[in-house]
């Protein structure tokens, strides 16, 4: 590749490929930032800003039990030696570790304003101190033994630890989040018991199914508590993937405030929400009026959370209001699972939670193996001393003579008792004043103590099984001290069902107070305040008389049929009012003048009913299916004319009773009448003369019933029956002795 110079500046400038460039240089930025910044080690939990923060912190002796240090102290030293970045960076990942609202179990200790949960800012380093915690102690437990690997700093003139030993399952137990080029993190945190008892479980059971795991990890543990109301087989596929996520609600209980009102106060909300930030949204909302059952919202907070929500009215339900909050505002959150991580502090993958455990055991089975050599080679050392401070004692006269006279004692020492360059070397440092304590009992104590431990170390290094029970006494001392029994272990965040319930504002707002339906024949509708049982004072219109009179609420649905088979939806709030003689039904829905209402009813979602025509034909239809909410209503029968819909009544029973205005009836069973959404329906009876007069569906157990004229019912059973009972379609038989001469079984609703 040719070469040219630029004139005044010294040295060649050799062209390169814009393409290859870019590709090499962002592919080095890339590496960098997912190694070194965004994503953590699965072994200790941590990203190298925080491991360097508290390594730094062990170098100043930071210790649990210590004194506190200004934290723009450790920011310089963290920054000097570690990590060559902002010192507000820094400080900030220091801050974060020291907030209990933000990590499950603190690593920092800190002393002064770190922050708070309403999102204010901490106060600056050169006025806050900070020390390490007992869980940050036990990540470092043991790091000066050759447990885990050094590595230069980027000035290459100190060693900072690759990973720490990490005797604490940080990483599930903190949580962390990150974004890195192509690549996010996201970890929520857990509780250490629920780790531990799942930890302990893949040791007895290494090949233990995600199932039982999370049965002993049911889902992230939450430093701000709250309710977890994700469903449990959504829990376990993202344990199983490592990816998937959490719905996460605030706490909240209702406060009765007397005269039947009540107020609502929430007293945990969604982790990483701000709460100056969710009281300000809601007032924005109640503004804008975008939260129609919420009349006011109060932050009374101190120690403790304490948001206070004011309901419009009290008629307000409050699990419907709170479900309208939790569907607009940050009450409810979506915490993401995404189990991204360095496996052996280079390779970046999804791991699932068994895997993360995994790999947390198998680190410490490592870390155990490290340092049990380390050791062994400490006892080894010291026992080749003791060996030459037992024979200085056994001659220490001889020894003080070399020592005294000899040009080279050190090789005459070697030469005279035989002894290696250690044990000479520890001779000669000896200092006088401790001639004295050279006792031979003390030095052969000190030599079984030592050789007992050195054949325990090297039993342990031999022997899986022994190693996993070091590592189980060790899991079970860390459970031990952060049980749930403690104030920090107890579990903060607990799982419940979201309530089944569409949220629908505007019927929310309606305040439910009994009325009554009146309908009449001509087709005026209106609502009576309460139920009404004396109907005789009710006044029409001239010509007109009552045909339908139900009682009712009004947030209750009432559907009316037409003879087109047509049936129409009204909510009880949109009647006119029962003083004079109500509204046409023709100007709130759209049917034609030559058809008529012949039925109104209250809506009850689930039920069934058997819908007939003058013709005999009837189907039994889901009367979910008849609900229509536009002026239009929903054809639910067809029907070819002279026919009209007659009848709509509860399929309540297992037989059908059957009457025609020929006045023969028939029973048959309901099981031949077909369930469909909208048809023709079936032939029910038979007729010559007329057609159909009424219908009931009934249970054999209880018999037929009927209303007389005077209001009374008569009843009979299956065996005064068996006259009439036949099958669909027949003509059936004159109706029983005492039958009312309207052909009419009375009212079915």
């Amino acid at each position: 590749m040719s070469t040219t110079t630029i004139p005044g500046k010294p040295g060649p400038i050799e062209p390169i490929g814009l393409k290859d460039a870019l590709e090499e240089r962002y592919l080095a930025y890339a590496l960098s930032t997912i190694m070194h910044r965004a994503l953590p080690d699965v072994r200790d939990g941590l990203k190298p800003v925080h491991r360097r923060i508290l390594y730094a912190m062990r170098e100043l002796k930071l210790d649990p039990a210590g004194a506190y240090k200004k934290c723009a102290k450790i920011v310089g030293e963290v920054m000097g030696n570690f990590h060559p970045h902002g010192d507000q960076a820094i400080y900030d990942a220091l801050v974060r570790l020291a907030q209990d609202f933000a990590v499950r179990y603190p690593l920092v200790d800190g002393q002064g304003n770190f922050g708070n949960i309403d999102g204010d800012n901490p106060a600056a380093m050169r006025y806050t101190e900070s020390r390490m915690t007992d869980v940050a102690g036990l990540l470092l437990q043991s790091i000066d033994e050759d447990t885990v690997d050094f590595r230069p700093t980027y000035d290459g003139t100190n060693q900072e630890p690759v990973v720490l030993p990490a005797n604490f399952p940080n990483l599930l137990a903190n949580g962390t989040s990150g974004i890195a080029v192509g690549m996010a993190t996201s970890i929520p945190p857990h509780n250490v018991d629920e780790l531990c008892a799942a930890l302990l479980h893949l040791i007895k059971h290494p090949n233990a199914h995600i199932d039982k795991l999370v049965e002993l990890v049911p889902g992230p543990d939450f430093p701000t508590g709250g309710i977890i109301v994700e469903p449990r087989a959504s829990i376990l596929e993202a344990y199983r993937t490592g990816r998937g996520g959490f719905r996460l609600r605030a706490r909240w209980e209702r406060e009765e405030a007397g005269r039947g009102t009540y107020q609502i106060v929430v007293t945990e909300i969604p982790y990483q929400v701000q709460k100056a930030k969710l009281v300000e949204r809601l007032a924005e909302l109640i503004n804008d009026k975008k939260l129609p059952l919420l009349g006011d919202v109060r932050d009374e907070s101190a120690e403790t959370v304490r948001l206070v929500l004011e309901p419009k009215s009290r008629a307000v339900d409050p699990v419907l209001l709170m479900e309208s909050l939790f569907k607009l505002t940050e009450l409810e959150q979506r915490f993401s699972l995404n189990m991204n991580v360095l496996s052996a502090g280079q390779v970046p993958g999804v791991l699932s939670l068994r895997d993360v455990l995994r790999h947390w055991l198998d680190h410490r089975q490592v870390v155990l193996v490290r340092r049990s050599k380390f050791r062994l080679q400490k006892i080894e050392h010291r026992l080749e001393v003791l060996d030459g401070y037992l024979i200085a004692y056994l001659n220490i006269d001889e020894v003080i003579r070399i020592v005294r006279f000899e040009d080279d004692p050190k090789a005459k020492l070697i030469q005279r008792f035989k002894l290696t360059e250690v044990q000479a070397e520890a001779i000669l440092n000896l200092r006088l004043k401790s001639l004295s304590k050279l006792e031979e009992v003390e030095i052969k104590a000190e030599h079984d103590k030592l050789s007992k431990e050195r054949r325990d170390l090297k039993a342990l290094l031999k022997s899986d099984d022994l190693q996993w029970e070091r590592i189980t006494e060790e899991v079970k001392a860390t459970r031990e001290a952060y049980s749930k029994k403690t104030e920090i272990g107890r579990r903060r965040s607990t799982f419940a069902e979201a309530p089944a319930i569409e949220v629908d504002l505007e019927q929310a707002m309606i305040e439910k107070e009994p009325i009554t339906v009146i309908l009449s024949e001509k087709g005026w509708i209106r609502a009576m305040k309460g139920h009404m049982d004396d109907l005789a004072k009710l006044e029409f219109k001239q010509g007109d008389q009552l045909l339908r009179a139900v009682k009712a609420s009004t947030t209750d649905k009432l559907l009316l049929l037409a003879t087109n088979g047509k049936v129409f939806t009204l909510t009880g709030d949109q009647l006119p009012g029962g003083r004079g003689h109500g509204e046409p039904v023709r100007l709130m829905v759209d049917l034609e003048e030559n058809h008529a209402f012949v039925e109104v009813f209250v809506h009850e979602p689930g039920r069934k009913l058997v819908i007939a025509a003058t013709s005999g034909h009837g189907f039994v239809v889901p009367e979910d299916e008849m609900v229509a909410m536009t002026r239009k209503g929903k054809q639910v029968m067809n029907l070819t004319e002279p026919e009209e819909a007659r009848l709509c009544v509860p399929a309540d029973g297992d037989l059908v009773a059957v009457i025609g205005e020929n006045r023969k009836m028939l029973i048959f069973p309901l099981e031949e009448v077909n369930e469909m959404a909208r048809g023709k329906g079936v032939r029910l009876q038979r007729y010559k003369d007329g057609g159909l007069s009424d219908v009931r569906v009934f249970k054999k157990s209880e018999g037929l019933s009927w209303l007389d004229p005077a209001g009374r019912t008569f009843t009979l059973s299956m065996s005064e029956l068996r006259d009439w009972v036949g099958e669909r379609a027949q003509a059936g038989r004159l109706a029983p002795r005492g039958f009312p001469k309207s052909n009419k079984f009375g009212r079915a609703f």
